[in-house]
């Protein structure tokens, strides 16, 4: 069997680290670069170097904002409600929220979960810094809304009790059946919240 050229197997490698992207996918994506005009792979190259050297984190919610801007869009924002505050793990989940188009608070994005078993405890999330801006005052609620996982829900769980003896209120996001859904498809934690969290009919 030939060996692929060095460059060859490295990218491939390289496409291997990125989550969600397994052997095939690496391969695939690496002979598809090779045979592509060399514009879109120095297209992915500059793409790749201003990632890095052209972003940085927001100063007060550490969202992803321009290298050199102190705070994002939404913090430099003065129509945005700084007395609400949604906590999301990362931030993907900040901009799922936005496309609802519904939410005119800020954010606070922790960078990850609690996981003692991948020992990420809360002085590897910006839990602190949450804490301040708390403290500081000017909020008067804090949506939680980490992922419905046992991780998500034990950072929900850990940040209540930090946060409640502040004086600031403390929600977490519904959960229930998604729409379109089949009741017959629903896993039992999925049900047992639809049912705790059921609403009058309007």
């Amino acid at each position: 069997m030939a060996v692929l050229p060095e460059p060859v197997q490295n990218l491939a490698l390289a496409f291997e680290r990125l989550p969600g992207i397994g052997p095939k996918t690496a391969a695939r994506l690496t002979f598809y670069l090779l045979r592509a005009p060399e514009e879109i792979s120095r297209q992915l190259a500059e793409a790749l170097l201003a990632l890095k050297s052209q972003t940085a984190l927001c100063e007060n919610c550490f969202n992803i904002t321009r290298a050199g801007q102190s705070l994002c869009e939404i913090c430099a924002d003065p129509e945005r409600d700084e007395s609400l505050i949604c906590v999301v793990e990362e931030p993907l989940d900040a901009l799922a929220i936005e496309r609802t188009a519904a939410f005119k608070g800020r954010y606070h994005v922790l960078h990850g979960v609690l996981s003692p078993i991948e020992g990420i405890g809360p002085d590897d999330l910006k839990i602190r810094p949450l804490l301040e801006r708390v403290q500081r005052g000017g909020v008067r609620e804090i949506i939680l809304a980490t992922n419905p996982s046992l991780e998500g829900d034990a950072t929900a769980l850990y940040l209540r009790q930090q946060l409640l003896p502040l004086g600031v209120r403390v929600t977490r996001l519904a959960r229930g059946l998604p729409v379109g859904g089949d009741l017959e498809y629903a896993d039992q934690n999925t049900l047992l919240r639809a049912l705790a969290g059921r609403q009058e009919m309007d």
